[in-house]
């Protein structure tokens, strides 16, 4: 027997297509682009899609441009390689674990071109994508001239995510780099940066490029409460905007710094900056979002957004809709996409949730909660007294244009609701003893049939036959019950016509039977009949019933009325 030693090896293509399918967001090309852009130190970026056909097969085209220090052969061969950062050490850097353009590899073809101090580097990839799935590592053809050209580097990426590009509009595009690349940054609210690059950007339904303002957008504060007020009354918390900036140490590892801004914005403040919000009578762009799916709580590594963590605000249900904040520290660790800080200690998370919380409280705390308080109780008082003065309003010319009916000294108001229906077959039930063929022993709106009955005003409820009787404004196919016990319908009108179906709950059909009267005294009838059950559930339409029985007639109230 012999001793010997083992060295583990890797899986080379497999761990390629593992981290190129690591970046599940295809969207995540475009912010490792502009990483790399930074930590090339350019001035100048310019993004463009487009679909051209090659071969008679529409292509999607990403070409992506800066003049930053471009790349020798050393730096374009760690361009190409996994896990090889020539930035590893670099605390001024974005890059630092060599898997970023691997994202590009999820393509046809790849080409890049790039020029450092008078050379150029002009490299092909062919079926990346296709050749790692074949267990190959794809080769990267390199054609070496000298050039006179500045320093730069262009990128062109064929057929990328399998020509999907319903997620390249120009709109999704933008919207994504200005919240999760370092264009976006949250940088500018803390430092100010020497050299900010500028972006150009052309997404698809784009028609020329558009210059991108640097930095992620952030509103002003407004103006002071009672100005708000003045100006916009019960809509005044949803023009309020404050911001609270927050920077400091952990409390356990004090070498450790964060950056923090936290901003309370109502939702007309944020209609006014982001189009891509969904909201009522507005019709946003593809990709549109709701305020509960992007807002909350960002935690950020170089001032870019990572991951959420509203779970950390929900102090009280869905109140971390009210902010947009976020939260940067260098010491976060990501895993291998950057969509997430779960690689970080748990002692650093646990101190960093902490801040969090001191934040929160400290915001909730302050006079300026206090202020939007204010602000929202006003505002409530204010539409409540408004809603209450149109509800008058509107009460006094509804009972003024109200139909009526007397009989016996008593004043009858023709229904307006289920309620009303209900309220109206109790009163009259106080004179007209046998008025309908059932006595009410309970009734209950909250839950169910309205009614439980009995036939007859003798027997004891214990001994009774009991059923159901539902009250309805009107009567039409879809009745949200069940026919299952169902004694009688008392409604006050009906549209439905002879012969037309009404469906229940439970999808059991049955046809409206309209029975005209054979004799002077009768009245017109309605039933719902199904031909395999005995039991016809008669319909009460009191507009028509009471005019028959008791001669009950609504007419309009007239001018000078005194009931």
């Amino acid at each position: 027997m012999e001793n010997y030693e083992l060295i583990p090896k890797v899986d080379e293509a497999q761990e390629f297509i593992e981290i190129a399918n690591d970046f599940s967001n295809p969207l995540e090309l475009i912010r490792e682009a502009i990483s790399n852009s930074f930590d090339a130190k350019a001035e100048n970026i310019k993004i463009e899609f487009s679909v051209e056909s090659i071969e008679g097969e529409s292509t999607l085209i990403i070409k992506l441009i800066d003049d930053g220090h471009g790349m020798d052969k050393d730096g374009l061969q760690s361009f190409f390689d996994l896990g090889n950062s020539s930035r590893r050490n670099d605390k001024t850097t974005i890059g630092e674990k060599g898997h970023g353009t691997k994202v590009y590899f999820n393509c046809k073809k790849i080409i890049v071109r790039t020029v450092k101090n008078g050379v150029q580097n002009m490299a092909t990839m062919n079926n990346p994508f296709k050749e790692l799935h074949q267990r190959k590592i794809p080769k990267v053809a390199v054609e070496q001239s000298v050039t006179d050209e500045n320093n730069g580097t262009e990128i062109m990426i064929y057929g990328y995510n399998n020509n999907r590009r319903d997620k390249f509009t120009h709109d999704i595009l933008k919207d994504y780099i200005k919240w999760f690349t370092a264009y976006g940054s949250v940088e500018p609210y803390f430092y100010e940066r020497e050299n900010r690059p500028s972006l150009l950007l052309k997404g698809l339904g784009c028609d020329q490029f558009e210059p991108i303002a640097y930095g992620h957008y952030i509103p002003k504060d407004s103006k002071n409460i009672s100005e708000l007020f003045d100006e916009y009354i019960i809509q005044a918390p949803d023009f309020y905007c404050r911001r609270f900036i927050k920077t400091g140490t952990l409390k356990n590892f004090p070498e450790i710094h964060y950056q923090a801004i936290f901003v309370i914005e109502g939702k007309k403040v944020r209609y006014s900056y982001n189009p891509m919000l969904r909201r009522k009578g507005y019709q946003a762009p593809n990709g549109s979002y709701t305020v509960q799916d992007r807002y909350g709580l960002w935690l950020c590594k170089d001032h870019i957004s990572i991951q959420r963590k509203n779970e950390w605000l929900a102090f009280k249900g869905q109140e971390f809709t009210r902010f947009h904040a976020f939260f940067n520290c260098q010491h976060f660790k990501l895993t291998a996409n950057r969509g997430s800080v779960d690689n970080t200690p748990s002692e650093i998370m646990i101190d960093i949730k902490e801040e969090v919380e001191k934040i929160y409280f400290s915001i909730i705390e302050s006079e300026d909660w206090r202020e939007l308080n204010w602000l929202e109780d006003q505002s409530e008082a204010y539409q409540t007294i408004e809603k209450e003065k149109s509800d008058y309003k509107w009460r006094i010319e509804r009972t003024n244009k109200t139909n009526i009916a007397e009989k016996d000294g008593r004043v009858y108001v023709e229904p307006r609701s289920e309620i009303g229906v209900y309220s109206l077959v109790l009163r009259l039930a106080e004179t007209n003893k046998n008025l309908f063929p059932f006595y009410i022993v309970d009734y209950d709106t909250h839950q169910g049939i309205d009614v439980i009955a009995k036939g007859d005003k003798t027997t004891p409820i214990q001994m009774s036959k009991l059923y159901y009787i539902e009250f309805k404004y009107y009567l039409d196919k879809n009745f949200n019950h069940s026919f299952e016990n169902l004694h009688s319908i008392i409604c006050w009108d009906t549209q439905m016509k002879h012969n037309e179906t009404v469906k229940d709950i439970n999808d059991e059909e049955r046809k409206l039977v309209i029975v005209q009267p054979e004799i002077d005294g009768e009245y017109l009838k309605y039933f719902l009949d199904h031909p395999r059950k005995a039991h016809k559930i008669e319909v009460f339409v009191l507009k028509d019933y009471l005019k028959s029985k008791i001669g009950l007639e609504f007419r309009p109230r007239s001018r000078d009325a005194v009931l």
